[in-house]
């Protein structure tokens, strides 16, 4: 297992960082990016492998490519050292680091900075995976600021209103004991809302957990049992009737938007809320680990900037 460190020339030199890259997206060989092909291996173009950059040329279709071809790197200007170094600063700091922090460690513009930063969560997005099973907990939070903080498409159609609940967005995260989590933005906190969530997520003989939010009790006698805790009563845990897990998670995501972050968009809360999500997942694994899946994740998913505000976007 490679480890990283901030010392490591992979972090300051772009050809050793695409030399790098290639070995981890082409294990075999490199593979042609432009047509898949696989049998008469692409060869370097010494001559115009210049400026940091190592460019292939294919034996059979006659193009050329780089290891960025194909992935949440290509069309982009910032050198492969600088894309490396921000995959490993955002995988290893427990709950998250700003753009601005990221743009004058690499010396980048913050609009850059904060663009890299979206495709990296974008590489961190998983695929759909088997349900969450065992003992699930499920809980609520809200996350927002001031109304008179926020930017005007997230107050564009809203009528005036006192700061509070309604001014921040749902998220509902379900944590499998010992396991996953998954969380998303939610309309509402409705039963129906939930139980939509939670039937696509969870499996149904799958034990749920949850506080006394009665939006719950529909979508739980649909599984295999559900418990509640009462923390109205002063309840936090009766046996192994509790929701401390997810609430631990939760802890993590606000330390994270109130002390890193500060604000998040509605826009792209669902991004930031995968940032999470991908490093809870990946708990056990160190930070060197950690880089390496979400560097394995970058390669057939592509973000525009112009994608960027109008949620995830499908991959490529």
């Amino acid at each position: 297992m490679d480890d990283f460190s901030l010392l490591d020339p992979r972090f300051s030199d772009p050809v050793a960082a695409a030399e790098y890259l290639e070995t981890l997206r082409w294990p075999d060989g490199v593979v042609c990016a432009k047509c898949g092909e696989s049998e008469r291996e692409p060869y370097l173009l010494k001559g115009k492998s210049l400026k940091g950059r190592r460019v292939w040329k294919c034996r059979a279709c006659r193009k050329q490519f780089t290891v960025m071809v194909g992935t949440i790197f290509e069309s982009s200007h910032v050198p492969l050292n600088k894309w490396l170094a921000a995959f490993y600063l955002l995988c290893s700091s427990k709950k998250g680091m700003s753009a601005h922090q990221l743009h004058r460690m690499l010396g980048v513009t913050y609009k850059t900075a904060w663009f890299m930063f979206h495709r990296i969560r974008e590489a961190m997005k998983e695929p759909a995976f088997a349900k969450l099973g065992g003992v699930v907990e499920a809980d609520e939070t809200y996350v927002g600021g001031k109304r008179k903080n926020m930017h005007g498409r997230e107050t564009r159609g809203r009528p005036p209103q006192k700061d509070g609940l309604k001014t921040k967005a749902p998220v509902l995260s379900l944590v499998e004991r010992g396991g996953k989590v998954r969380s998303q933005r939610v309309a509402n906190v409705t039963a129906k809302e939930l139980g939509r969530v939670i039937s696509e997520e969870v499996d149904l003989n799958a034990r749920l957990m949850t506080d006394e939010l009665r939006s719950y009790e529909k979508i739980g006698s649909m599984l295999a049992d559900h418990r509640s805790i009462s923390h109205g009563r002063g309840e936090y845990a009766v046996g192994e009737v509790h929701v401390n897990t997810v609430e631990g998670y939760f802890s993590i995501l606000k330390r994270g938007i109130n002390g890193i972050y500060h604000h998040v968009s509605r826009v792209h809360l669902d991004r930031y809320l995968t940032e999470f999500d991908f490093r809870y997942n990946r708990r056990g694994l160190s930070d060197s680990a950690r880089t390496i899946a979400a560097l394995e994740g970058s390669e057939g998913k592509r973000l525009k900037y112009r994608d960027s505000f109008g949620g995830f976007p499908s991959t490529t």
